[in-house]
């Protein structure tokens, strides 16, 4: 087992690259003048990745806790760029679809976005970007079980 101060170095770089991410992507969105939040454009990703989600399975995916994910998805359905689709089985609960217009907008963000994360993996090796993918995944893992949600 690595010791504790290898432990607080590697949690401390990730907290750093990950304020250092938020800040760059901020500055992007900012410079670009996009209409939408990295959050909301992190919404409208998972959605078209994965197509059309319940709210519930918006906030596992993504983190956030259900009332900050309506919030957000009313901002969304506010412009225009998702919309609620009634369940057919149940009564109240609602599927979250992209429009048009969030697919246009998504996909105008997008080559920023690829950009940004080609700028923070320059000079890395594929071999080094697989090892430390593995790694985060195992470290999600482990923090997982102390960090749920209530959703």
């Amino acid at each position: 087992m690595p010791n504790s101060f290898l432990n607080k170095r590697v949690l401390f770089n990730l907290m750093v690259v990950g304020l250092l991410s938020k800040v760059a992507t901020l500055r992007v969105f900012a410079r670009e003048k996009f209409e939408i939040t990295p959050e909301q454009y992190y919404i409208l990703s998972l959605l078209i990745a994965s197509g059309p989600l319940y709210q519930r399975q918006i906030c596992e995916q993504s983190y956030k806790d259900r009332p900050n994910m309506t919030r957000l998805i009313n901002i969304l359905e506010k412009q225009g760029l998702v919309k609620r689709v009634s369940d057919i089985n149940k009564r109240k609960v609602y599927k979250i679809h992209v429009t048009e217009e969030g697919q246009r907008v998504y996909y105008n963000i997008k080559p920023h976005m690829i950009s940004l994360r080609d700028e923070a993996v320059k000079n890395i090796s594929i071999h080094d970007i697989e090892n430390c993918i593995r790694v985060l995944d195992q470290m999600r893992d482990n923090l997982e079980i102390h960090a749920k949600l209530q959703i």
